[in-house]
């Protein structure tokens, strides 16, 4: 019998946590939303090109998939790092949703009306910070200017805080098109939630996930972030057993990034109280074992998911794929970015919106699209594009699909990239042979590790500037 090829090693859905390994492996590096990232931006790329580039994406016929961004927040949670405004006047979201449907309208005059939205999500801040009056307008809005898909065929998800959403809201989501969610919670302790001033009890988190369960939302998924202030492994697996015993479909366990030089409201974080190092790797080792025992399987990048969840069976088959709104099973989308700071990713470039309200108004009041900055991709950046999606998404890399799909010799072009993988295949990170590369069940927690090595941007900087760690 022959020795098992290097790519079927990505079929193995196990994760093992290494401590030592993750302890010399945890560096700074990007998340891969996007390829490259948006340190890459350029106000070179402006509205007038991307304008033009909607337009060409017509012939190909792709679906559409559509960011909405509501800034706003009735508190700031202390740790977030989101493009928000913190307010009780809720009379500011009157002017705003106004300015997003004049976006609206200009954003869909680009695109061909028979182009269907398979894709849609409301993100923020906190998007039921708004009425439901409003959120049934803003859908309204939506199918006014864009063509839906039905409920069969259409991801449509949305960002939930359990404190600004009652029984009646979720009922209102499902009946408007939502057939996803994500449950924002982060941690349970009250001593935690008091030290970044999230007060959420496990009571208002409970009835939310049930109201979604009886309201029929296909897909439930929980925040969690470890990494806060006072969180031990023992109080953190507290909330997790807590989690694991209302069985959502999916989990998110984020890496708590403390940079409280370029995120304000975290100066509001004492650093003493931060766990140390060492003991967010327990925490993150005691997470990862129990919910893998408890029958999730860890995707990638931070996410867990039911076996028979669609993003597990998609890593399966090979059609998982991620963008700015995390994994997704529809990659043939063109994504349109709507509200301030949002970024679209629209055939091979990237654009984004203006990141101040002011300036996002200013555009729109102007008649003009609010896109300042964004990239447009050359064949070197399509390539590496394509590469590390396919590591990230799969934990597998196929050297003749790349190489048929590119017409390029994989080992040629790829060289230095290959090397820098040596260290990782004798550490057990993945292993690689003449057909591609699998990353091993010890590698999974580090794949962003391993994407890095096909980084040219990395490569070409005195070391990754602006990301947070690894793990």
């Amino acid at each position: 019998m022959g020795a098992r090829p290097a790519t079927s090693a990505g079929d193995d859905q196990r994760t093992v946590f290494d401590l030592d390994l993750i302890k010399r492996y945890d560096q700074s590096g990007p998340r891969y939303t996007s390829y490259p990232t948006a340190v890459e931006f350029d106000p070179a790329f402006d509205a007038t090109r991307y304008a033009e580039v909607c337009r060409e994406t017509n012939a190909s016929g792709r679906p559409l998939s559509l960011y909405f961004h509501i800034p706003f927040c009735d508190t700031v949670c202390f740790y977030c790092a989101c493009n928000k405004i913190a307010t009780k006047d809720r009379t500011l979201v009157r002017p705003y949703l106004d300015r997003v449907y004049q976006e609206m309208a200009m954003q869909s005059a680009l695109f061909d009306d028979d182009r269907v939205v398979e894709q849609l999500h409301w993100g923020g801040g906190t998007p039921t910070f708004i009425s439901h009056a409003q959120m049934r307008e803003l859908m309204d809005q939506t199918r006014k200017h864009f063509k839906l898909a039905d409920d069969e065929h259409g991801e449509y998800s949305i960002e939930i805080d359990p404190r600004e959403a009652s029984g009646d809201t979720i009922e209102l989501l499902r009946e408007i098109g939502f057939n996803r969610m994500s449950l924002g919670v982060q941690d349970f302790d009250p001593r935690v939630q008091q030290a970044v001033n999230r007060i959420q009890s496990e009571e208002e988190t409970m009835a939310v996930l049930e109201a979604a369960r009886a309201a029929g939302f296909r897909s439930i998924s929980i925040d969690l972030i470890y990494g806060l202030p006072h969180q031990t492994a023992e109080s953190f697996m507290d909330t997790v057993e807590r989690i694991i015993a209302v069985a959502p479909d999916r989990l998110s366990v984020f890496n708590y990034a403390h940079l409280p030089a370029r995120f304000m409201p975290q100066r509001r974080i004492d650093d003493d109280d931060l766990p140390r190092p060492e003991v967010k790797l327990e925490i993150l080792q005691a997470a990862t074992e129990r919910l893998t025992e408890a029958g999730w399987l860890y995707i990638g990048m931070d996410h867990f998911a039911r076996p028979d969840d669609e993003l597990a069976r998609a890593q399966r088959d090979g059609t998982l794929y991620r963008n700015f709104q995390g994994y997704s099973t529809h990659s043939n989308c063109d994504l349109i970015g709507l509200g301030v700071t949002s970024i679209g990713m629209v055939g091979k470039t990237y654009g984004q919106n203006r990141r101040e309200l002011d300036a996002y108004y200013e555009d729109i009041d102007a008649g003009r699209l609010p896109v300042f900055r964004g990239i447009e991709l050359n064949r070197d950046d399509e390539i590496r594009r394509d590469v590390i999606t396919r590591l990230i998404c799969h934990f597998r890399l196929d050297f003749a699909d790349v190489e048929r799909h590119w017409g390029i010799d994989f080992h040629d072009y790829f060289g230095r990239s290959l090397a820098k993988l040596e260290g990782m295949q004798q550490d057990g990170l993945l292993a690689v042979d003449a057909q591609g590369i699998g990353v091993l069940p010890k590698g999974r927690l580090l794949i962003r590790n391993i994407c890095m090595a096909f980084d040219a941007y990395l490569e070409a900087k005195q070391g990754p500037v602006g990301f947070s760690k690894v793990i």
